[in-house]
């Protein structure tokens, strides 16, 4: 995960848990719903982010043992 990755995702949980609680003080239950759904979208943006890039270094991993494979059959 990128930084930039890194700090839009953290940008979006801060802003959509300090909604929520401005929702919780004011009694606004519209606002600390905008809040929570902020909040899961800059976690669930994690998680998503966390997959892809598990994918990508399985991805490289299968690529190179390929490569090793083909290597030992040239051998």
């Amino acid at each position: 995960m990128s930084v930039e990755e890194k700090f839009d995702n953290a940008k979006d949980k801060v802003a959509g848990k300090a909604k929520e609680v401005e929702g919780k003080v004011t009694g606004d239950k519209g606002r600390e719903a905008e809040g929570k759904t902020q909040n899961l979208f800059g976690k669930a943006k994690d998680k998503f982010v966390d997959a892809a890039d598990a994918v990508k270094d399985k991805t490289e991993d299968a690529v190179d043992a390929v490569k090793d494979g083909i290597d030992n059959l040239k051998k």
